[in-house]
């Protein structure tokens, strides 16, 4: 087994419950996700190995520029799994912050070495065009 498996990411809401963000491996599928909704992301993964210091670093970018990059400390994990970490919810852009996001998360050790990464995309869409959650190319 590797030292670090990301196994899966889900976009969790009160408002649609919980939906899974496909893998930059999977393709580029765009997740819509009506603007003012608060939304936490859970992140599930496995360890070959004892991990101390595991890090994860988001970066959110709109339009070409980052505009908001997050550092989540998680602890540290024995091997094994899978674990699931929800991290803390936040309200979505409304109105002029419509659009397309991309994010990249990586997560790191305590020496700062790249474990993993992953890409996916989001559309913040306007309430009267979207009944629920859901996905597009």
């Amino acid at each position: 087994m590797a030292v670090f498996q990301l196994m899966g990411v889900d976009l969790v809401s009160d408002e649609f419950g919980r939906i899974a963000v496909p893998l930059s491996a999977k393709g580029r599928e765009v997740v819509d996700v009506p603007e003012g909704t608060v939304v936490g992301v859970a992140l599930t993964f496995r360890t070959g190995e004892e991990i101390d210091g595991l890090t994860f670093v988001e970066e959110r970018s709109h339009e070409g520029r980052v505009i908001a990059t997050d550092r989540n400390v998680l602890g540290g994990f024995r091997p094994g799994g899978p674990y699931e970490i929800q991290l803390s919810t936040e309200r979505l852009p409304v109105g002029r912050g419509c659009g397309t996001y991309d994010v990249t998360g990586r997560f790191l050790d305590a020496e700062g070495r790249e474990l993993a990464r992953e890409s996916h995309s989001f559309r913040i869409v306007h309430r009267g065009s979207v009944d629920a959650v859901s996905r597009s190319s």
